[in-house]
C-alpha cells in the first residue's frame, strides 16, 4: 500500500517534490523495489505530473530509483554486488580528494574534523543515537571531500553516498560493538592524519577504512536479503 503524502502548494512544488520524495527514500517511506505510481504521487501532493516526473529524473540520476520502460518507476533494488562496486567507486574518490586536503586544510577546518570525530565515539545504544551517528558519519566523509573545493567530485560522491545511505537504511541492525570500536579507531586515524597534515597517512587511513566499512555493508545487505536481484 502505497505511503500517503502531504500535499504540497503549489508555489514551491517543484522545489519540494525531489525532496519529498528522496526524504522517503531514504527514510523507509519506500522500499527498494516499491513502485512509484507518478500520477497518483502527484494527486497524494497535489502537483501536476510534470514536478514529479522531474523528481523522478533527478532521483534516477542519483541512483535511488530506476526507470524501466514499458514497466514503471521503481525504488531502486540493493543487491550486495551494486554495493560492492559503489564503495570501490567512493573509496576511488576520498583518497583522490585526500591528496588535495591537506593543502587545503585551516584551524577551523581541522576543529569541525575533530568536533565530528569527538561525537562519533559518543555511546550507540538507541535508534536515535544510530541515526545520528550516522549522519555525523556521512557529515565526516562530506566533508572530507567538499574540502578539496572541487564541486563535480563533490556531486558524484554525493549521489554515490545517497545509494549507500539506502542499503544502510535497509539492512540497518545493532551494530556490534567491536565494529563500533573498531570504526572509532580509524576514524581518530584519519584525524591524526589531518592534524599531522601528512597526506600519504591520509590516503591509506581512508583506504583501510573504506575497505573494511564495506565489506561489513555488503555482508550486511546479504544478511537482510533486500533486493537480493
Amino acid at each position: 500500500m502505497m505511503k500517503r503524502l502531504p500535499r504540497l502548494p503549489r508555489s514551491r512544488a517543484s522545489d519540494s517534490v525531489f525532496d519529498i520524495l528522496r526524504e522517503n527514500i531514504l527514510g523507509r517511506g519506500f522500499r527498494p523495489g516499491d513502485r512509484l505510481d507518478v500520477r497518483a504521487l502527484a494527486d497524494q501532493l497535489g502537483v501536476s505530473a510534470t514536478p514529479v516526473k522531474d523528481a523522478v529524473t533527478r532521483l534516477a540520476a542519483e541512483g535511488l530509483v530506476e526507470i524501466r520502460p514499458r514497466s514503471g518507476t521503481f525504488v531502486a533494488e540493493l543487491a550486495a554486488d551494486a554495493v560492492a562496486e559503489t564503495f570501490e567507486i567512493r573509496r576511488a574518490l576520498e583518497c583522490l580528494a585526500a591528496e588535495h586536503v591537506i593543502g587545503r586544510l585551516t584551524p577551523d577546518l581541522l576543529s569541525r574534523f575533530t568536533a565530528i570525530v569527538d561525537a562519533l565515539e559518543r555511546p550507540v545504544s538507541t535508534d536515535r543515537e544510530r541515526a545520528q551517528h550516522e549522519q555525523k558519519n556521512v557529515e565526516l566523509h562530506t566533508l572530507l571531500v567538499e574540502t578539496t573545493g572541487n564541486r563535480r567530485l563533490t556531486d558524484l560522491y554525493r549521489s554515490l553516498n545517497a545509494h549507500l545511505v539506502v542499503a544502510r537504511v535497509h539492512s540497518r541492525r545493532s551494530p556490534e560493538q567491536s565494529r563500533l570500536d573498531q570504526e572509532r579507531r580509524e576514524h581518530r586515524a584519519i584525524l591524526e592524519a589531518l592534524d599531522a597534515r601528512d597526506a600519504t597517512a591520509l590516503v591509506a587511513a581512508l583506504d583501510r577504512h573504506i575497505r573494511r566499512a564495506g565489506a561489513a555493508l555488503v555482508d550486511d545487505v546479504r544478511e537482510a536479503g533486500v533486493g537480493a536481484a
